[in-house]
């Protein structure tokens, strides 16, 4: 099995709904694009991401959403030494339908009292609704490790969700961590080590906001 040196993750530079939460509600969520910050904020990235790998080959997934593609677009990265697809599976927590702003900041309200992790919002998915599927995600992930041509890195272009969701599921993280947990900032990214044990670690924690709770698995 040729298992990546490297699994890094990318959180999608600011976009339209970063800055004006209004635009849900004539936009959908997946169309949204882009600020010309958010697009400075990709290219620097993108400078940190080329020096990492150098000459080195790199699979890339992306979600499907327009503000992911425009994040990939502006790393500049040689197309002979990639290859891309489009992973749904990686997409934000759906809404499933254009939001009504003073019902989504309701929403995100009763979610912050009932917890990421459990609360569904009305017409969309719970965060452990997005765990299952960056679950199976993993799964085809894992098989494509089995190619021995396999690149030496992956590069995974999301949400911030996602990628705490990512963590958590490879790390076996309970879900009191995850909930102390704080999304990373726009494009900024987090990497996955391979060590001589065959193992992987995180190149830097996410930050919290609160300590766990004190329940669940422990030892």
């Amino acid at each position: 099995m040729a298992r990546p040196r490297r699994i890094v993750l990318v959180r999608h530079g600011e976009s339209t709904g970063n800055v004006d939460d209004s635009v849900y509600e004539r936009e959908p969520d997946h169309a949204l694009a882009l600020t010309e910050r958010g697009r400075r904020q990709a290219e620097k990235t993108g400078e940190r991401l080329r020096a990492l790998f150098g000459q080195e080959r790199v699979s890339i997934y992306v979600s499907p959403y327009r503000r992911t593609h425009q994040t990939l677009s502006a790393f500049g990265f040689d197309p002979e030494l990639i290859r891309v697809r489009e992973e749904p599976r990686l997409r934000e927590q759906d809404w499933g339908n254009w939001q009504d702003r003073e019902d989504v900041r309701l929403q995100k309200a009763y979610r912050d009292a009932y917890g990421h992790f459990y609360y569904r919002f009305a017409q969309g998915e719970s965060g452990a609704d997005v765990y299952d599927r960056v679950g199976g995600f993993l799964e085809s992930l894992f098989r494509s490790f089995e190619a021995p041509d396999h690149p030496p890195n992956v590069l995974i272009v999301t949400h911030g969700l996602a990628m705490r969701l990512f963590c958590m599921r490879w790390f076996h993280w309970t879900v009191a961590e995850f909930e102390s947990l704080s999304n990373p900032g726009n494009a900024e990214m987090r990497v996955l080590v391979l060590g001589e044990d065959g193992k992987y670690t995180l190149d830097r924690p996410f930050e919290r906001w609160r300590e766990p709770e004190p329940y669940g698995i422990t030892g």
